[in-house]
């Protein structure tokens, strides 16, 4: 992370669309999916001995994806823009199909055969935000649902040197059938504005929503 003392480092992000609520994207139809038309995901029952010996069984989903010399699925990725007026972390708008609903995410993605979870990071984030960053450090794998899925992450976290020219116009590497918005958050206010945001009707994704709360419980204890 670099503090700057200009403010001129730091011009609005220039997003090609404006996801609101009342986006036209939606669902239009919901049907069961053949196991053969299945690219991304497939569903497998576990049979399992309980803490008893009991024979049980469980039924989760696991992605098709993962790379076959990898233990990770995907990164999230945590970029803070330092300012004058406070650090700022970098947000998304996307519409999710599974949720029918535009989503405030952090920026995120799949792991490439033969990436690390810091490549994968800084791969993504030229990809969806146009920033180009460092690796500060990672966190261990997460799980983000062990009831249903072993879909796992690492969140990385990165700087963005906001005085490099790649940093002021930015230049995001979209994929056809991806529409992102890119806006910047206040720490600080980052709670109330999940908050303000669910009031609006988008949906707040997990991860942006512990990293909320986590900085309201540090306020309260003064951690």
């Amino acid at each position: 992370m670099i503090a700057m003392s200009d403010e001129s480092y730091f011009p609005p992000v220039q997003s090609k669309m404006v996801l609101a609520p009342e986006s036209e994207a939606k669902v239009i139809a919901t049907e069961p999916l053949p196991d053969s038309e299945a690219v991304w995901t497939k569903l497998v029952k576990k049979i399992y001995l309980d803490p008893k010996g009991i024979t049980r069984t469980w039924e989760s989903a696991e992605r098709r994806t993962r790379p076959k010399a990898s233990g990770i699925d995907g990164v999230g990725i945590v970029a803070i823009l330092e300012k004058p007026t406070g650090p700022e972390v970098v947000l998304q708008k996307q519409y999710r199909p599974p949720l029918d609903k535009i989503v405030i995410e952090l920026p995120a993605g799949l792991i490439d055969e033969g990436e690390t979870a810091e490549e994968a990071a800084v791969r993504e984030l030229k990809e969806e935000t146009g920033y180009v960053c460092e690796v500060i450090d990672s966190s261990p794998v997460m799980f983000n649902d062990p009831g249903f899925t072993n879909t796992n992450l690492k969140m990385v976290h990165v700087s963005v040197d906001m005085s490099l020219p790649q940093n002021q116009n930015l230049e995001p590497e979209l994929e056809e059938n991806e529409f992102i918005e890119v806006f910047h958050v206040k720490l600080v206010d980052l709670w109330e504005e999940c908050i303000r945001l669910e009031k609006e009707g988008y949906a707040i994704d997990a991860r942006i929503a512990n990293l909320a709360e986590g900085i309201e419980i540090a306020k309260k204890f003064r951690l």
